[in-house]
Order: structure tokens, then C-alpha cells, then sequence
């Protein structure tokens, strides 16, 4: 699916399975970032549509703070393209067999399974993650592990992309997840204006930690924000680490150290992270010369471009311009 001439002819069908004292911010995330129309994409219609589906037409959510009322059956996920499965406090206690039989069904006729948060027990508890990567809230994690030892499972990590089956950690990176998601399937340009509608981070790689550290400064001025900003202002210039480091005014070891506290990475590969995230950009909005792509992204050269968005999107810039460039004529408003 991309932004140009080949949208979809109908929108990608997201089910949203609600069980029994279901985490009601999933499923807000979930609603919030794929069922909501969005005018400010100026296209002529919407990208997904998304519907709820239970065990049972009256479910409680978790802790009792509200109820849904018809609710679909499980069987409106047959027709879904990705199923999503929030998460649940009560994660040791099994799923009732229908939710489970649902999660197997729509995995088993190739629909894409995404769980947010502890809804990766529920996956686990179906068989999908069996000898698969997968990512849950860090709380969780012994306990997850004990219950499910043949699943590989990341512990420190925002979230894993395993092709058909992703998994987020912690709630929030649940957008972290779905934004991801939008990049995939639209590209940068489009989940950049998702992004900006959410007030989110536009691009938090599933690597990132999950669980940062971040004390009270004893300092107002520790924030990386202000060299953020310039840096992606900046970012077809020669940037090193170094000179990062001498622009906030620290040293290259406190700055690392910064950034692993308050982003959950290193300078050079959030750097790296942003200038691929341009390089996307650059090419949907229509960049066809490769080397002024890696000029203005600061990637240097028409090879290092290539290698980055291999790594980044298994595509080569060109099968990633087929796919996400906007088409003669057209645009996206961003």
C-alpha cells in the first residue's frame, strides 16, 4: 500500500479483540490511531477502518471502570486484515478457548496478529510465538518467561516487527508500535503527519528501551530537546559525535550517557535513525537522484543510502519509491 496512485481499493480492516478486563488505553491506542478519519492526509478515503470484537456482546474492562455493550463476535475478525489484541492485567489467568480459537484462526489465513502490551500472552497462550521474537512490558517479564520459555523473548526493547506478528512492549509504546505500522505499510511521509496528529515522537525504533531511567535533573538544562531540534535541522552537514557533544556543551561520555537515559539509544544511532527517516521522506515526496537523496540526508553517498534503507526497510530506494512515491500531480498534506 503506498500514498501514490495504488491506494488500496478498500481500506485495511483492523479488528480489535476486547476480552474480559481488557486495558482500556490499548484499546484506545488502537482505535485512536487506526480508526479515526484524517482529513489532514487530503486523501479520498480513509487507509483503515477498524471494528471491536469479544467473546461475549457485554464486556467489562479492566477494573471495572466501564462496560461495552454490543460488541461484535469474535467472528467479525474473519474478514480482518490485522488483528490487534490489547493486554490485561490478569495475564497467568488463560484466555477463554474463543479468543485463543479467534487469534489462531485469523493468524492461520495470513492476516497480520499485533499485540499491545501484556496482549503477547495472549498470542503466546495461542502458539503464534513459539520460537519467534516478541517483545512484552518489562514487568512482566519473568512471569512471561515462565509461562512461555520456547518464545524468544526481548525484555528491554519497544517493540518487534517478525513480519506477520509484532509485538509492543509497555502501553505507550503501543503507539510507538502503530506508528511503525503506518510507516510500513504508507511510508515516512504519512505516518510523519500521524505522528504530528498523535503529538507523539514521530520515529522511536523498536530497539529503543522500553524502560528508561530518567532521575530529576539537578539542572534545568540536561534536556536533549534544544540539540534534537537543531540536529534535524542540520542534518545533511557533517555531524559527528564529538561535535555534538561540544554544541551541548558536555562531553562525548556525558553525552551518551544522556541520550541513553533520556532516548534509550546512542547519539550516532538516533542520528543515523533520522537521517534514514529524511531519506524516506525525500524520495515518497518525489527525489528521484539518489546521490542529492544522500546529500541532503547526510548519508554521504548513493551506496551508504542504499545500505541504510536495505538494513531500515528491506527495500532498495527504488522498490521503496515504487511503493511509497506520490504519483505526478498528487501530494499528501503533511
Amino acid at each position: 500500500m503506498s500514498q501514490g496512485s495504488s491506494q488500496p481499493s478498500r481500506p485495511h480492516r483492523v479488528a480489535v479483540i476486547v476480552d474480559e478486563g481488557t486495558n482500556p488505553f490499548e484499546v484506545g491506542c488502537a482505535t485512536e490511531l487506526f480508526g479515526l478519519p484524517r482529513p489532514e492526509l487530503g486523501l479520498p478515503e480513509p487507509l483503515y477502518e477498524v471494528t471491536l470484537c469479544a467473546p461475549n456482546p457485554e464486556i467489562r474492562m479492566n477494573h471495572g471502570f466501564f462496560t461495552l455493550t454490543d460488541v461484535p463476535g469474535l467472528d467479525a475478525a474473519d474478514d480482518a486484515d490485522t488483528l490487534v489484541v490489547p493486554g490485561r492485567p490478569d495475564n497467568v489467568v488463560p484466555r477463554v478457548p474463543a479468543v485463543l480459537d479467534a487469534i489462531r484462526r485469523t493468524h492461520a489465513r495470513g492476516a497480520r496478529v499485533v499485540s499491545l502490551c501484556t496482549g503477547s500472552f495472549a498470542l503466546a497462550e495461542a502458539g503464534l510465538l513459539d520460537g519467534r521474537r516478541a517483545a512484552t512490558h518489562w514487568l512482566w517479564t519473568e512471569s512471561f518467561r515462565r509461562l512461555h520459555p520456547r518464545v524468544l523473548l526481548e525484555p528491554d526493547v519497544l517493540f518487534v516487527d517478525d513480519g506477520d506478528v509484532l509485538t509492543a512492549a509497555g502501553s505507550a509504546a503501543a503507539l510507538d508500535l502503530g506508528l511503525h505500522i503506518w510507516r510500513k505499510d504508507h511510508g515516512a511521509e504519512i505516518a510523519n503527519a500521524v505522528s504530528r496528529r498523535l503529538v507523539f515522537a514521530t520515529h522511536r525504533d523498536g530497539g529503543q528501551r522500553q524502560f528508561v531511567e530518567r532521575p530529576v535533573p539537578d539542572v534545568p538544562d540536561e534536556s536533549l530537546a534544544p540539540l534534537l531540534a537543531w540536529v534535524q535541522e542540520h542534518l545533511s552537514e557533517p555531524l559527528t559525535v564529538a561535535g555534538l557533544a561540544a554544541r551541548a556543551a558536555v562531553s562525548p561520555a556525558t553525552l551518551h550517557r544522556r541520550f541513553r537515559a533520556q532516548l534509550g539509544t546512542t547519539p550516532l544511532a538516533w542520528l543515523t535513525a533520522e537521517r534514514v527517516t529524511l531519506a524516506r521522506r525525500l524520495i515518497e515526496r518525489g527525489e528521484e537522484r539518489l546521490d542529492a537523496v544522500a546529500a541532503r540526508s547526510g548519508l554521504g553517498t548513493a551506496a551508504n543510502l542504499r545500505a541504510r534503507m536495505r538494513r531500515e526497510t528491506g527495500l532498495s530506494p527504488s522498490a521503496y519509491r515504487r511503493r511509497f512515491g506520490t504519483s505526478p500531480g498528487e501530494a499528501v498534506r503533511v
